[in-house]
């Protein structure tokens, strides 16, 4: 190890590459060390901004609302499936990933009514099987799809998703955890019904905050529909409305960061930059890690960039858990995989992290490798 410098984030810390939660700037971590009362009018003001900001992103001013949620994302979209899916309704789920059959537990949980429509793990949505199976069953009143499916880094097609719903006269709700901030959603050119993300992973913010962005028409809708106190975003929504605060106590720090990441965000360049870097940063990844011998999973062509999935070596030498401690104690940290299709592991792209990160993780890859009797090489 003594050949390799360790590598760290501006705050000294490993770096994540991960898909949450993720290296963050300094800045975003120098606001939360504030304290301020729920009721203060700084605060006040602040939580309006963000959700303001918020709206802005999806270029709903005119037509949405956003609502925040204290928790981690799977709680933001448990509030969403509760909220929107009515007691008597049906969803279809668009599943092809560990985030998707997540949607459909929490179904099971709330007694929801729902139908799957399952693709392999490296396989988009089926946009054709979309469109006969809304044709044939008009019980169907929503479709939930995951924009991004975090197992694999495979990207759905979500503006034709979106075109087959609205044509069937169906709500739509989209988790778009891995994707928000980063890849362009504009609600002037999809009609959904809710959309649910969270104050870390693309927005590079802390962990600890969702929110749903909601198009006013559906979410006035939803009243009375949550099995959940807590959860009901409806209840949220309305609560805001009346006093601007939030019902229960809100996690202040994590929107003080928050805020702070919002302006790093616009300062980049908006979704086009923060974008940008992201493609940049996967594509260096990718050309590196490729031309060490490890395989990806996905095609370019179906690649978010977001998190990339590689197989495992078959080469005898090569154990997980050694590379993975070997990287960790390098300063990268990376993931495991998710898939039931292949054994693999998970490398992210996003945080604050650019291609001079991705290049120096290659390289500790490579250094690790040869550690492990492999001379550096996967294969």
């Amino acid at each position: 190890m003594s050949k390799f410098n360790t590598a760290a984030s501006e705050t000294g810390d490993p770096l994540l590459f991960t898909p949450g939660p993720l290296t963050t700037s300094a800045s975003v971590k120098q606001a939360m060390l504030h304290d301020y009362g729920s009721r203060d009018n700084y605060f006040i003001d602040l939580n309006a901004k963000v959700l303001k900001r918020l709206v802005a992103i999806v270029g709903g001013e005119a037509s949405h609302v956003a609502v925040p949620l204290q928790g981690s994302g799977t709680f933001v979209v448990e509030a969403m499936m509760g909220c929107f899916v009515p007691p008597k309704g049906k969803v279809l789920l668009c599943v092809n990933g560990a985030y998707g059959k997540r949607i459909a537990k929490i179904c099971d949980y709330y007694g929801r009514s729902y139908d799957v429509q399952e693709s392999a793990e490296d396989q988009p949505i089926d946009t054709a099987v979309l469109e006969k199976t809304l044709a044939a069953d008009e019980e169907i009143t929503h479709v939930a799809v995951v924009h991004t499916e975090t197992t694999s880094g495979i990207e759905n097609p979500l503006v034709e998703i979106a075109s087959i719903v609205e044509e069937h006269g169906r709500g739509l709700l989209i988790d778009s955890m891995s994707a928000f901030g980063a890849m362009p959603v504009d609600a002037k050119e999809i009609r959904f019904d809710a959309l649910c993300a969270s104050s870390n992973k693309c927005l590079e913010g802390a962990p600890g905050m969702g929110f749903c962005i909601a198009r006013q028409e559906a979410i006035e809708k939803t009243e009375g529909n949550s099995p959940s106190l807590s959860l009901d975003l409806y209840d949220q929504w309305r609560a805001m409305e009346r006093n601007k605060q939030w019902r229960f106590t809100p996690p202040t720090h994590v929107l003080l960061a928050f805020d702070q990441a919002l302006n790093e965000f616009e300062e980049e360049g908006g979704v086009a930059g923060r974008g940008k870097r992201y493609q940049e940063n996967c594509k260096t990844l990718v050309d590196g890690m490729r031309a060490l011998g490890f395989q990806t999973l996905l095609p370019d062509s179906l690649q978010a960039p977001n998190i990339v999935t590689f197989h495992m070596p078959s080469n005898p030498l090569f154990d997980f858990e050694v590379f993975y401690e070997k990287l960790r104690l390098l300063g990268y940290v990376i993931y495991p995989g998710k898939l039931t299709v292949a054994d693999s592991f998970r490398m992210g792209c996003i945080g604050r992290l650019d291609q001079t990160h991705m290049r120096d993780a290659v390289a500790a890859v490579a250094h690790v490798l040869g550690e492990l009797g492999m001379q550096g090489r996967a294969e």
